[in-house]
């Protein structure tokens, strides 16, 4: 079954806007009794019932919630975004698909695009959650800027990683992180962090890791980096 994405889901009955009572209606050509799954990436499943198939205020009867509890561990990434915004893209998707909790954009001395549109990477998340059958949708947060963010207290008690290149830097993030935990890994640009945001870094409380002995492009890093916590994580047979 498809499933489809509306956030504000309240009481025993929601109406679609009119995009979305648009898609169900005349593009999906849903009829009144058919049935529909829906999420609204708070960690509900609602079955619903078309009451009315308006194409512009398509009605739902709710007749069924299932709720999914979050995992046992949490995943935050925070990385310098691509100068290809194409490539962002692909990794919000990718990453969202495979499963994490937030993100955060870091503004960095060899930054490569000093701006994101949170919507447009909005829109990925929804659409990778609905191809995924996810229940959550991750957290987005705004361009930050590097010293500001690796000094917030709101992640003291996080495992806080900070991945690149070195050769003294061998220890891969599978190595270091140990299960149910939340995590902040940090992914630099393509010009990697300067020495002095590692420095910093490390000071505030974040430990080195490797992603693997090959440099990695920025998005195919933090694909690596999702990844890599997810086995960390995987339930013993």
């Amino acid at each position: 079954m498809q499933l489809f994405f509306e956030e504000q889901i309240n009481g025993e009955a929601f109406t679609l806007s009119d995009k979305e009572s648009h898609h169900l209606v005349k593009v999906l050509r849903k009829n009144i009794g058919d049935t529909v799954l829906f999420t609204n990436g708070k960690g509900s499943f609602f079955t619903c019932m078309i009451a009315e198939n308006h194409p512009k205020k398509c009605k739902l009867k709710i007749i069924e919630q299932e709720f999914n509890p979050q995992e046992t561990f949490h995943i935050h990434l925070a990385v310098a975004p691509t100068k290809n915004t194409d490539r962002m893209e692909w990794m919000v998707e990718k990453i969202t698909e495979i499963g994490f909790n937030e993100i955060t954009f870091l503004k960095t001395t060899h930054i490569e695009r000093s701006q994101v549109n949170l919507d447009r990477l909005t829109k990925k998340l929804i659409a990778a959650c609905k191809q995924s059958f996810k229940a959550w949708l991750p957290q987005m947060n705004e361009i930050t800027p590097f010293e500001d963010f690796v000094a917030d207290k709101t992640f003291a008690t996080y495992d806080r990683y900070i991945a690149y290149l070195d050769k003294d830097n061998t220890q891969h993030l599978m190595q270091l992180a140990t299960p149910n935990r939340s995590y902040l890994v940090l992914i630099g640009p393509e010009g990697d962090f300067s020495p002095g945001e590692i420095s910093l870094a490390l000071e505030k409380g974040f430990h080195p890791c490797s992603l693997g002995k090959h440099r990695l492009r920025t998005e195919t890093a933090g694909l690596a980096a999702v990844h890599s916590l997810n086995l960390v994580n995987l339930p013993e047979k």
